[in-house]
């Protein structure tokens, strides 16, 4: 079964504009209801690669953990992603995954991993990438 660990991008989100190329500080929160945070994988080109990402500290059983990454925007469009993984060994599943368990018409616990569009003019907006 697909255990509930969840890891969203806050910042850059839905309804932000980068209003230039370059550093970026990019954070979010994770969270597990089985244990502890022990790592957050975060991709800016939607899935191909992953990089890890800081924890902030405290990382406590089943509360919120704050995560961090830098990056470089070059301009182009990206797509922004992040994955958390547990104590236990659950990894937050890719909505293929997901649909593989609960099928389509699950909204409950809805632990996917998020997308989030950068557009080359600065626009956030929120993708979903299989």
């Amino acid at each position: 079964s697909i255990q509930e660990v969840k890891s969203v991008i806050t910042s850059p989100s839905g309804g932000q504009v980068l209003v230039d190329k370059g550093y970026f500080n990019v954070t979010g929160l994770a969270w597990s209801g089985r244990g502890k945070i022990r790592r957050v994988d975060v991709s800016f080109d939607g899935g191909k690669n992953w990089k890890q990402a800081r924890l902030e500290t405290p990382v406590l059983d089943k509360c919120l953990t704050r995560f961090n990454i830098d990056w470089t925007w070059d301009g182009r469009d990206a797509i922004l992603m992040s994955r958390a993984m547990d104590s236990t060994g659950h990894v937050q599943p890719s909505i293929s995954q997901l649909r593989a368990v609960r099928g389509t018409r699950s909204i409950y616990h809805n632990n996917k991993i998020q997308s989030w569009l950068v557009k080359a003019n600065g626009e956030v907006s929120n993708v979903q990438v299989g």
